[in-house]
């Protein structure tokens, strides 16, 4: 049953003061240039840029590895420039890929692959439309129209016929102000992650070096074999786990590779074993300040074991690495195995092969500066572990942003919140 106020459409319920219109209506949609096409030959250094489908991305049109036209070609090709407040679709392939054009890119050229919708209407805000394609339940209608049986595709018919949902101008304007405000503090949180990421990553530069020291801290940094002073295990050959084995509930969790996430162990993923896969071998049941490294697949994705509070092991595709008679911090270490240290060891160690296993005899190779003294180790390891910390409760915060975000956009774009 449908509450006063609202009325059923063809494309949902909507307030009784929103219409439903065809883009046809409201807007001219243009298809790239099909025989004028450019190729990678006819691009410049300098010049303008014209955008393809890679360049649609999910908070807008990307500024990586733009091509460039002459001002010939720009001339040539005057008909299919962007400009502030048109929208741009992916012609084949992920047809509910899409983008608002913004003042930046006002001036640039769009490529055969892509179609071109602009409002003819001043009764339609374009940003209000940005944000209605984004919908995922309009991109879900859009991907349903498309056409072809091996790759989807759109054309201006199917776009002009496409059904949107149209409220007052003023709440179009107010929606697009209110979920504006929520990017708008998206970006400013993205930026802050990528400056405290650059600062984390200067910091290690320094303090997994030795080319800056802590206060209090002196004597010669030495270099520091990993396997001579570890015990580094792994579940072998003939103890290997089938998939029918990964269980969703069991005695035991089973960690694997892909079960890491930014140097951590995201229990919730785990599947699990039963006790006596567990009780196998006693060497890769794994404890709390273990390291682990991947040895398959994404070859040496470090993590550190926290907040286990169960019996766990590992799949065949992982090393446990403890150190022997307290030879080092694993904390440390673990840092060292996430860092540029680690990665340039890995880079030599495959420069001119393809690497596809890491064995225990090349991990035998890998040394390390460290530092004279467990304390120091300790205290490196504490200033990295905590920016670490800052950088995950961002990342928390942004993730929750951006979920915020989608649930307004719901509720939003639909009336179920009026903005009057």
């Amino acid at each position: 049953m449908v509450k006063p106020g609202y009325k059923q459409t063809e494309i949902g319920i909507i307030p009784e003061d929103w219409s439903v219109t065809t883009i046809g209506l409201i807007a001219d949609v243009k298809t790239g240039p099909f025989g004028s096409a450019l190729h990678a030959d006819d691009y410049v250094q300098d010049g303008t840029p014209i955008i393809t489908v890679e360049h649609l991305g999910e908070t807008g049109i990307t500024r990586q590895n733009l091509p460039m036209v002459s001002d010939q070609d720009k001339r040539r090709l005057s008909s299919y420039t962007m400009r502030e407040g048109d929208i741009v679709f992916s012609r084949v392939g992920s047809v509910d890929r899409n983008a608002y054009v913004t003042a930046e890119e006002d001036g640039w050229l769009f490529s055969g692959r892509i179609l071109r919708l602009r409002a003819k209407r001043e009764e339609i805000s374009t940003k209000y439309l940005g944000y209605y394609f984004k919908a995922e339940s309009t991109k879900e209608r859009i991907s349903s129209v498309a056409v072809g049986q091996t790759m989807a595709s759109l054309n201006t018919k199917i776009m002009n016929a496409f059904k949107v949902v149209l409220p007052p101008i003023q709440e179009q304007e107010n929606i697009a102000k209110v979920l504006s405000d929520l990017d708008n503090n998206i970006s400013a949180l993205e930026v802050q992650l990528i400056k405290k990421k650059a600062i984390k990553q200067g910091a290690m530069q320094e303090l997994l070096t030795g080319k800056k020291r802590l206060p209090g801290f002196s004597g010669e940094w030495s270099n520091f074999n990993l396997m001579k002073h570890s015990k580094i295990k792994a579940r072998i050959g003939w103890q290997g786990l089938k998939k029918s084995e990964y269980l969703d509930s069991g005695y035991a969790l089973l960690v694997t590779g892909t079960d890491f996430a930014d140097g951590k162990v995201q229990w919730d993923s785990c599947h699990y074993v039963t006790r006596d896969r567990y009780d196998q071998d006693r060497n890769i049941q794994i404890q709390n300040n273990d390291i682990l490294i991947t040895k398959d697949g994404s070859l040496g994705k470090a993590a550190l074991v926290q907040g286990l509070s169960k019996p766990a092991t590992l799949n065949s595709g992982i090393f446990v690495i403890r150190p022997l008679q307290n030879a080092y911090d694993p904390v440390f270490v673990y840092h060292i195995l996430s860092s540029f240290v680690f990665k340039d060891f890995l880079d030599k160690l495959s420069a001119g092969s393809t690497i596809i296993h890491l064995y225990q005899k090349d991990v035998g190779k890998f040394e390390f500066l460290l530092p004279p003294t467990i304390e120091e180790q300790k205290a490196i390891a504490a200033v990295l572990s905590e920016m670490d910390a800052d950088i995950a409760a961002l990342e928390e915060k942004l993730a929750k942003y951006r979920q915020v975000k989608q649930g307004m956009m719901q509720q939003l774009l639909t009336g179920k919140i009026r903005l009057v």
